[in-house]
């Protein structure tokens, strides 16, 4: 049997490589958070009082809803980051009802104070990102749902809620304004979500990203898959229930509800 190679304590190499990569992909991450964090404050701020009033993407929601959700969205997470730090269990939110209620408390602010809000959020959260040990990113914490994954997840559901949302304002960035690592990433991530589901059809979904292409398959049940073609943000787009199928190319089923 061949040697283990140990470090300090008596852990593994394996275990310290499995760490470093972590911690760059935490670095990574972070990087591509506060990319698209930027994007969405300089939107807002070009915003004004009588346009954060207005209707966003999102049915019933003003763009001053979807701020006020953004905002309240990093200080859950960043709850999450306490919890996986400290091991005690600390919720996104107190209740599903706090949570409507802290958005549409927020949604009557005024552009300023909403700008301010989400601006101080986004910078508790990276804080709350950086401040967490290496050890804990591993730490087994919960969603908004209930559903347990460790610590580091936090970071991917970050970054979809920033992109998404982002579009949701309408304000001229669509999806094919994301970079294509994170693209790709929120793909893999919303594809992973529906694969579960009992509700989602059969689906093969191959997508063109120019150097490459990926395919990834939905089998809600065991009949034969429909085959959906595309280009990232387009596929993205409509797996979010956010575009329609246009630009998309096969057999195009209709999906349920993401969310």
């Amino acid at each position: 049997m061949a040697d283990i190679a140990l470090g300090s304590g008596g852990r593994s190499s394996a275990h310290y490589a499995a760490a470093a990569q972590l911690a760059h992909q935490v670095t990574a991450q972070l990087a591509a958070i506060e990319h698209a964090s930027t994007r969405l404050l300089d939107a807002v701020a070009d915003l004004d009082d009588f346009a954060v009033r207005q209707a966003s993407l999102l049915p019933g929601w003003s763009r001053a809803h979807v701020i006020s959700h953004l905002a309240r969205n990093a200080d859950g997470f960043g709850n999450l980051l306490i919890w996986a730090r400290t091991g005690i269990e600390h919720l996104m939110y107190a209740s599903g009802d706090d949570r409507d209620e802290a958005i549409v408390e927020g949604a009557t602010r005024s552009h300023r104070l909403l700008l301010e809000d989400l601006t101080a959020s986004c910078d508790r959260f990276a804080h709350g990102v950086r401040s967490l040990p290496a050890a804990a990113w591993t730490a087994e914490v919960a969603d908004a749902v209930g559903d347990v994954m460790p610590a580091h997840h936090v970071l991917r559901l970050r970054l979809l809620e920033v992109w998404v949302h982002l579009v949701d304002l309408d304000c001229g960035v669509g999806f094919d304004d994301i970079p294509q690592q994170d693209v790709e990433q929120l793909l893999e991530d919303a594809v992973q979500q529906f694969g579960g589901r009992a509700d989602v059809p059969a689906l093969s979904v191959e997508v063109d990203f120019g150097d490459h292409r990926r395919t990834w398959d939905l089998r809600g049940t065991t009949s034969p898959p429909s085959r959906v073609r595309g280009a990232p943000g387009p596929m993205l787009g409509w797996l979010l229930g956010r575009t329609g199928p246009e630009l998309l190319e096969g057999d195009v089923p209709e999906l349920p509800a993401w969310l």
